[in-house]
């Protein structure tokens, strides 16, 4: 039996530049199954990814960042799916200090990756 990590942001990958992500894409991003992801759809309307032929599902980069919200409320900070909608519903308020803290955490990601890809290059 593994051991539960005690941060699952530092160990997902950063999010590509891209327009649109396919259900797979945002499971190997945000470290969940496809099932969870269409299962969070219907518990929570801030995940609402773009419909297209055949029912294909293609989220916005904005949605991949809300499925990480998801996790860290469910899995890391203990929260019901009840009590991370609340959480999710105060955080949308207009102060969005909260929105920002996730944004700002998601930046240094993406720039302590950089970093280590230029090191790599340098040595």
């Amino acid at each position: 039996m593994s051991t539960p990590q005690t941060n699952l942001d530092d160990s997902l990958p950063v999010i590509p530049n891209k327009r649109y992500f396919a259900i797979g894409e945002v499971s190997d991003l945000c470290g969940v199954k496809p099932h969870v992801l269409r299962y969070w759809e219907q518990e929570f309307s801030k995940l609402r990814p773009t419909k297209r032929r055949g029912n294909r599902r293609y989220y916005r980069r904005e949605d991949v960042l809300v499925v990480r919200q998801i996790k860290d409320l469910l899995y890391e900070q203990g929260f019901t799916i009840s009590g991370a909608r609340q959480q999710l519903r105060q955080q949308s308020k207009p102060d969005g200090a909260s929105k920002r803290r996730m944004l700002l955490k998601e930046i240094r990601h993406e720039v302590e990756e950089l970093i280590k890809m230029l090191d790599s290059r340098i040595n």
